[in-house]
């Protein structure tokens, strides 16, 4: 059974006619004619007593007749209510997220996000570094945070922040008294917090490594992750190579510019295929807010 059966029942049922019905309907009498046969022979019932002269209800026409408009509104009614619902429902935006830096680097332009009123509803997944390139090569996330070195192959780049590369240590640790280093001075320096890659950019890494060969073991903590060096440093355990990322820096350790260094270039990591008005909206205020 569908509408169309039942526009036209209600048609013929009304105009007692089905040259009538057909004009009202907008279609052929023979259209109108074989949407009633249908519907009869679905019913497995004769609707309408049919002469040369008349058009008729039968008991079973008259019977329907309590039901097919009924039928009809429903119809109509769930097919408002799925049209309003979809177009009500927010778009979601999936970002992927190495650690609670990120998170913290998101949030003002998360915030911003919420009062632009596009109903734009973030999800975000909290993930191993080592998972974040997959996820977004197989769709599972539509954006990442990165350095332009770590970003994966095939994927769209937008800078948003040049970042230094630092010696970081307490501001009461002995070499918080230099306005600037470089890795030949700190190889004579005292314990080192250090992490492996993908955590630590190559070329971070690499010069890191001059200064983990340089030193008895343990003279040296392994760290797994950037929030863990950086609570070795601030605590007094070690002195530590980084990135500075400005909007992530901790109250009361000291951040050594390294001489001769280039920024590495930070920003956000999508795929230009799966960029939609959400997200390109999103990457507008995280710029916005990461420069400001």
């Amino acid at each position: 059974m569908n509408t169309t059966q039942l526009e036209c029942f209600l048609a013929v049922a009304d105009c007692l006619n089905f040259s009538k019905a057909a004009e009202h309907l907008r279609l052929t009498q023979p259209a109108v004619s074989h949407q009633i046969k249908s519907l009869e022979d679905e019913l497995e019932v004769e609707l309408f007593k049919r002469s040369s002269k008349s058009v008729r209800l039968t008991q079973e026409g008259h019977m329907f007749l309590q039901y097919a408009g009924d039928i009809l509104k429903l119809s109509g009614l769930s097919k408002a209510q799925v049209k309003q619902c979809s177009r009500e429902r927010p778009s979601f935006l999936s970002i992927g997220c190495r650690g609670v830096g990120d998170l913290k680097l998101m949030t003002p332009a998360l915030d911003m996000l919420r009062r632009e009123g596009k109903r734009v509803l973030p999800l975000l997944k909290l993930v191993p570094i080592s998972a974040l390139d997959n996820l977004l090569m197989e769709g599972e996330v539509q954006m990442i945070l990165s350095f332009k070195e770590t970003a994966p192959q095939n994927c769209t780049f937008r800078p948003m922040l040049d970042c230094p590369l630092v010696c970081v240590c307490r501001e009461d640790h002995p070499l918080a008294a230099m306005e600037d280093t470089d890795v030949e001075s700190l190889k004579t320096a005292d314990m080192l917090a250090s992490c492996p890659p993908p955590v630590c950019p190559p070329s971070l890494f690499a010069m890191q490594g001059q200064l983990v060969t340089t030193r008895a073991p343990d003279q040296v903590v392994f760290c797994e992750n950037q929030e863990v060096l950086l609570t070795m440093v601030e605590t007094g355990y070690a002195f530590a190579l980084a990135v500075d990322i400005p909007p992530l820096r901790r109250p009361g350790l000291k951040y050594i510019p390294l001489k001769g260094c280039e920024p590495l270039p930070f920003g956000a990591v999508y795929l230009r295929s799966r960029s939609d008005a959400a997200l390109r909206l999103f990457l507008n205020l995280l710029e916005e807010s990461l420069r400001d």
